[in-house]
C-alpha cells in the first residue's frame, strides 16, 4: 500500500511540534498508531497502569515545560478512568493533547461494547473536545487541538481519532502547530489609571495566581509589590507565583472555607489581582469579599475570569509580565517622595510581622524534636540540609505542607509545584513528569497515604522508564483534611466535637507502602523514628533510582476500633 496512513502521519505530526513523549495507557481501538509508534524512536511512550497516571504525570511535565503534552487514553472506559485527573488539569490550565481512538465510524450506530459519545463525556473536563470524521481532516484538527491547548488561557484538549479514519492512507501535510501571541499590553491611560489608584492607597493588597508563573512575571510583580509597600497572596495556583521568603509575600488565601479567605480580602483599600479569579473556595463567601469602598483592579489574559463572581472597578485583558512591567515604569516616574516613605513603612512593618511569625513557628518545630509519633518538621528540617539547592518538589503533602514550606522555602520558579483542582493523586505521577522533563535534577513528590493510594501504581511506571523520581508518603494513618474540614463543619454549626467518621480513618488493616513500592521494584524504607530520618534520606538520595520514604506520622486514629466496628 502506498503512501503512509493516518496512524502514522499523527506521529509526525506530534513530533513536528517537538511533542517526544506519549503518557497512556493502551487499548485496543489505538493498537494501530500504537503499532506505528515503533517506527519514530524519537516517540517516547510513557507507559502507566491506569489511565488517571497518565494524566497526572503528563500534567507534571507539562507544568514543569511549559508546553503542549501528549496523552493517550482508551475509549470510554479509558477516559472514564481519567475523568477526574482531567478536571485537575483543566482548573490548572495544563496544556495537555488528549488523544484516543475508536472502533470506527462505520460502527458507531451499533451501540457496541465500549460504545459512548466520546465528545461529550470529555466536554465538561476539556477546553476542547472533538472527533475527527474523515482522513482529509486528521492533521488539521490536531492542529487546531494544539493550538488551543497551548493558547493562553491554556488548557486540555481531546481528539476522538476513529481507527477507520486512521487506517485509510493520509495526504496531509506535516508542519508545525502555530500558536499565537497572546503578549498584549493594556492602553497607557489604562496603566495609569491604575497606578493613580494604587498610589493613592494607603493599604494595597496584591492577589497572583498561575497567570504571574505562566507569563514569567514574578520579578516585574515583585516589583510592584516593593514600589506598593504592598502584602502579596496566592489565590488560585500551582506553581511558584513569587519567592516564599520575600517579605512581602504572605502565603495564601483559602481553598476550602470563606471565612479564611475574608479577613484577608477586606484588608486592603485597593486589591490589585492578576492571573487568577477571587476566590477559588469550595464553601466561599456568597457576599462582598472586599473592604466597603475598596478599589479592585484585575488584569488577567482570561477575560472569563474578570468580574467573574465579583466587582471590578479596572477589568483590563492584558497579559501579566508585561501590564506589570508597564505598571512599574509608571509608578515609578509617578510616586511622590511622601508615597515613598509610606510605602517603605509598609514594608517595614510586613516584614517585621512576618519574621515574627516564621520565628514562632520555627521555635515550636524545635520543640518538637525528639516527638514520638513523627512530626513532618523533624522529616522536613533534615531534608533542607541535605537536599540540593535545585531540586524540584511536587507538593500533593497536603496538611503535612506547611512544616515542608517553612523548611523548603519555594523560592526558584519550576523548581515547586503544589497539587490545585481538588482531585488527590497527582504527587507521585506529577514528580514522575516533572523527572522525565529534568533528568538532570533531584526531583521528590509528597503525598498523603489517602491520596498516594489513587496512583500508587506510578511506581511501576518510574521503575520501567527509569526514571529517579524520589517519593514520601505522609503517613498519619488518615484522611487527615477531612478530619480538619469536619471539625470546622461542628464548629460552624454548633455541633459538640466527637469522633471523626469511621469512613476518615485509614489505620486499619496499616498499609506498608514501603513493601508495595518493593513490590514495583521500588527501593524504600519506613520511618517511624527520628533517629531513622536522616540515614533514610541519605539512602534516598545516595543514586538517582527511584525510592519512597514511608514516613510514619502523628495521626488521629483507633485501628481497634476501626477493626472492631468494620468487621462483618
Amino acid at each position: 500500500m502506498a503512501g503512509k496512513t493516518g496512524n502514522q502521519k499523527i506521529i509526525e505530526q506530534f513530533l513536528a511540534d517537538g511533542m517526544d513523549h506519549m503518557f497512556g495507557n493502551p487499548g485496543t481501538v489505538e493498537q494501530g498508531f500504537l503499532d506505528a509508534v515503533e517506527e519514530y524512536p524519537e516517540m517516547k511512550y510513557i507507559l502507566t497502569l491506569q489511565e488517571s497516571i497518565a494524566v497526572m504525570a503528563a500534567d507534571g511535565y507539562a507544568r514543569a515545560t511549559q508546553k503542549p503534552t501528549l496523552v493517550q487514553l482508551h475509549s470510554s472506559p479509558g477516559i472514564g478512568n481519567a475523568v477526574g485527573a482531567l478536571y485537575q488539569a483543566k482548573r490548572g490550565h495544563a496544556p495537555l493533547v488528549v488523544i484516543g481512538s475508536d472502533a470506527g465510524t462505520r460502527y458507531m450506530n451499533m451501540d457496541a461494547q465500549m460504545a459512548n459519545d466520546l465528545v461529550a463525556m470529555m466536554a465538561p473536563v476539556t477546553k476542547y473536545s472533538t472527533m475527527v470524521h474523515s482522513s482529509k481532516s486528521v492533521l488539521r484538527t490536531l492542529r487546531r487541538a494544539i493550538k488551543i491547548a497551548a493558547t493562553p488561557p491554556m488548557g486540555p484538549v481531546y481528539v476522538c481519532l476513529p481507527m477507520d479514519v486512521l487506517d485509510e492512507i493520509n495526504e496531509e501535510e506535516v508542519f508545525p502547530t502555530h500558536i499565537p501571541s497572546t503578549r498584549v499590553l493594556p492602553s497607557p491611560s489604562l496603566i495609569n489609571e491604575m497606578a493613580d489608584a494604587l498610589l493613592a492607597s494607603e493599604k494595597p493588597m496584591i492577589f497572583v495566581g498561575d497567570g504571574i508563573a505562566y507569563s514569567q512575571a514574578i520579578p516585574e510583580l515583585t516589583a510592584v509589590a516593593e514600589l506598593l509597600g504592598a502584602e502579596v497572596y496566592g489565590v488560585e495556583f500551582g506553581d511558584l507565583v513569587m519567592d516564599n521568603s520575600h517579605p512581602l509575600y504572605q502565603g495564601t488565601t483559602g481553598h476550602m472555607f470563606g471565612e479564611y479567605s475574608k479577613p484577608i480580602t477586606t484588608k486592603g483599600d485597593v486589591n490589585l489581582v492578576v492571573g487568577t479569579y477571587m476566590v477559588p473556595e469550595v464553601f466561599p463567601d456568597l457576599g462582598e469579599i472586599y473592604a466597603p469602598n475598596a478599589k479592585v483592579i484585575h488584569i488577567d489574559l482570561n477575560a472569563y475570569e474578570i468580574a467573574k463572581n465579583h466587582r471590578v472597578d479596572i477589568g483590563v485583558v492584558g497579559d501579566p509580565k508585561l501590564s506589570l512591567e508597564a505598571l512599574v515604569v509608571v509608578l515609578k516616574e509617578k510616586i511622590s517622595t511622601a508615597q515613598k516613605e509610606k510605602a517603605a513603612a509598609r514594608v517595614e512593618e510586613i516584614t517585621s510581622l512576618k519574621n515574627k511569625k516564621i520565628a514562632a513557628e520555627l521555635d515550636a518545630d524545635v520543640g518538637q524534636k525528639g516527638s514520638y509519633p513523627l512530626q513532618m518538621s523533624q522529616f522536613a528540617s533534615v531534608l533542607a540540609e541535605k537536599l540540593p539547592a535545585d531540586a524540584i518538589v511536587f507538593d500533593e503533602a497536603l496538611t503535612s505542607s506547611p512544616a515542608i514550606t517553612r523548611h523548603i522555602v519555594p523560592k526558584i520558579p519550576g523548581n515547586y509545584f503544589v497539587t490545585r483542582g481538588g482531585s488527590l493523586g497527582v504527587g507521585f505521577p506529577g514528580a514522575i513528569g516533572a523527572k522525565l522533563s529534568n533528568p538532570d535534577k533531584t526531583v521528590i513528590g509528597f503525598s498523603g497515604d489517602g491520596g498516594s493510594m489513587y496512583t500508587i501504581q506510578a511506581l511501576w511506571s518510574a521503575v520501567r522508564h527509569n526514571t529517579g523520581a524520589k517519593f514520601v508518603v505522609c503517613n498519619n494513618g488518615s484522611y487527615k483534611l477531612l478530619q480538619l474540614n469536619i471539625d470546622v463543619y461542628w464548629k460552624e454549626r454548633e455541633i459538640p466535637k466527637h469522633d471523626h467518621p469511621l469512613s476518615f480513618d485509614l489505620s486499619y488493616p496499616a498499609i506498608r507502602f514501603d513493601l508495595l513500592a518493593q513490590s514495583m521494584g521500588v527501593d524504600s524504607v519506613r520511618v517511624e523514628k527520628e533517629e531513622d530520618i536522616a540515614p533514610a534520606i541519605e539512602r534516598m538520595l545516595s543514586d538517582d533510582k527511584p525510592f519512597l520514604i514511608d514516613l510514619v506520622l502523628q495521626g488521629d486514629h483507633k485501628s481497634d476500633w476501626v477493626k472492631t466496628n468494620c468487621s462483618q
